[in-house]
Formats: structure tokens, C-alpha cells, sequence
């Protein structure tokens, strides 16, 4: 292990991106990340949250991609948790990373959305914000204390337009379709490692990626087969490994009738960026404001 990141992984960073590309990524696992939050706008709107945050002398910056998310200079999450704007459910502790699928997705009202790895509601209700609370949301988790914590979250932001199923979303019936779909795939995390852990190279192994490349593959083949053609979807995960990312789609992209829709938004710039083998998609370096993250738009084309 250096600096507790498994030995195994810096091999894999270093010979997908290089020598230098790797040292960043390394660098960035022992960044302090700032807190970051999303305005709810289904219970109330951005003047709303920062002049609550001014009365608590609470410094923010905004953000260029996402005009409902502040960066937070001088707070930590315990003392978000104590606002009432967040026990309201007016705002979200989220990471800005896990704010772009919802964002990339650009849902709308009256569309039906499947959200395949939902818990614990993050881009749910993100999703549900920025349809207006006006699209038809099905929340898919399979584990039933998480499926709790989901329930929770949707509840306490007001998200009405979700309806929860407790279920693997790989069996999901294929009687189903859907005008759009988030995977935000199960993976080993590797975008998102904690330094502090002492259980690292415990919990982080070869066979975590083994078995998350599985259930990855598995769940965007059904993803695809509920999604209606011509319409998109978005593949996304918190790891940098192009074994759970690019090999996943490549896989697909030779067995299923679909095409990489290019990734570009307002403000796409501002992200710190690591190429990706694949043109079109989009993966996140962590530094101090981002966690490692991975994303791709996928369109059915029959």
C-alpha cells in the first residue's frame, strides 16, 4: 500500500492513464473535500437557501454546470445537518460528481423515468427537482434498509412523483418501457476511496471489481431492453477503471442496437476531466471539490 491505496490499483490507474495522470488521481484520494448541497426547488428556490445560509455566516460559491448546487467554504456536514433548511428537506447533501447524471439526463415532465440503482435518493429526487415533481419516477432498490433510507429521502424532500419497488432491477419485467433511464451502477468505488480507512485493502479487491463487472453488465443489458427506441439513458458509476466503464459499453455497444450520444453541457469546462477510451463520454478526477466519477449517454436506436 502507499498512502493506503491498495498496490493493485495504482498499477491499473498508472497503465490505464500513465504515470502522471495516476500521480493527480492519488493526489486528489487526499484531497479534503468541501461540502457541497442541492436547492430543492420542489420545496423552495436558490434566493431562499443562500439567504438562510447568510444568516448562519455560511460561505458559499456557486457552481457554473448547476445553478441549484453551492460549494460551502466554511461548514462541515454536521452543521448543515443542524439547519432547519435541512431538516425542511429544502436542501440535499450531495456530492457535485453524483449531481451531473440527473443534470446529463435532462429529464422532463410527464416522461417515464427508471431509476435502476436508486438508494439513497440522491439523484432520484434530483431527477424528480428538475422534472418539476411532474415526472413519473420508478425507484428501484433491492435491499430492503436501503429501500428504507430511499423512502425517507424522497418523503422528506417532497418528491411525489416517485413511486418505490423494492427489487432487483435486473428482473425487472421486460413487459416495461420507459422514455428514460438512470444507472448509476453498483461498483467498487475507486473514484470515491477514503484515505482513512485502515480496512482498504480489505474491503477494496480484485474480486469487488470482479463481481461488480458482472451485475454492472447484467443491469445495462436490462436497461437498455426497458428502454423505448430512440430514447436515452445514462450509464454511470464512481470508479475510473475502464473494466467497469468503458469494457461495460464496448460490450454492449458490439451486441446491442445502441450509440454513445456525446456528452456536452454548459459549463462542462469546469470539470476537472480524465480522458476516456471512449469519445463522447465523460469521467470526473477527484480533487478537492469532486469525487472520481464516470459517465455516458447511451441511445436505443431500435
Amino acid at each position: 500500500m502507499i498512502d493506503n491505496v491498495p498496490k493493485f490499483l495504482i498499477k491499473l490507474l498508472e497503465k490505464q492513464y500513465g504515470e502522471n495522470i495516476a500521480k493527480e488521481i492519488l493526489k486528489g484520494y487526499k484531497s479534503k473535500r468541501k461540502v457541497t448541497i442541492r436547492a430543492n426547488t420542489i420545496k423552495t428556490n436558490m434566493a431562499n437557501v443562500k439567504s438562510e445560509l447568510a444568516k448562519g455566516n455560511i460561505e458559499y460559491e456557486t457552481v457554473l454546470w448547476n445553478e441549484d448546487a453551492l460549494i460551502l467554504n466554511n461548514a462541515k456536514e454536521n452543521d448543515i445537518r443542524n439547519l432547519k433548511l435541512y431538516q425542511n428537506g429544502e436542501i440535499y447533501l450531495q456530492s457535485l460528481s453524483s449531481m451531473l447524471p440527473p443534470i446529463i439526463l435532462n429529464p422532463k415532465q410527464d416522461m417515464d423515468i427508471l431509476d435502476m440503482c436508486a438508494a439513497p435518493g440522491g439523484k432520484t429526487t434530483q431527477i424528480a427537482a428538475l422534472s418539476e415533481n411532474k415526472s413519473h419516477i420508478t425507484a428501484c432498490e433491492m435491499n430492503h434498509i436501503r429501500m428504507e433510507r430511499l423512502k425517507y429521502n424522497i418523503e422528506k424532500q417532497g418528491a411525489s412523483c416517485v413511486y418505490v419497488m423494492q427489487k432487483d432491477a435486473r428482473t425487472i419485467d421486460d413487459f416495461f418501457s420507459f422514455d428514460s433511464v438512470l444507472l448509476d451502477a453498483p461498483c467498487s468505488g475507486s473514484g470515491t476511496l477514503n484515505m482513512d480507512d485502515s480496512k482498504l485493502e480489505k474491503t477494496f479487491t480484485i474480486n469487488l471489481i470482479n463481481k461488480c463487472k458482472n451485475a454492472q453488465l447484467q443491469l445495462l443489458k436490462k436497461a437498455i431492453k426497458v428502454l423505448k427506441p430512440g430514447r436515452e439513458m445514462i450509464y454511470s458509476t464512481c470508479s475510473m477503471l475502464s473494466c467497469e466503464n468503458e469494457e461495460i459499453l464496448n460490450s454492449v455497444l458490439k451486441t446491442e442496437k445502441v450509440e454513445i450520444v456525446p456528452i456536452n453541457f454548459e459549463g462542462i469546462e469546469d470539470l476537472p476531466l480524465l480522458p476516456t477510451e471512449i469519445a463522447g463520454t465523460l469521467c470526473v478526477c477527484p480533487n478537492e471539490l469532486y469525487e472520481g466519477f464516470f459517465i455516458a449517454k447511451i441511445r436505443k436506436t431500435f
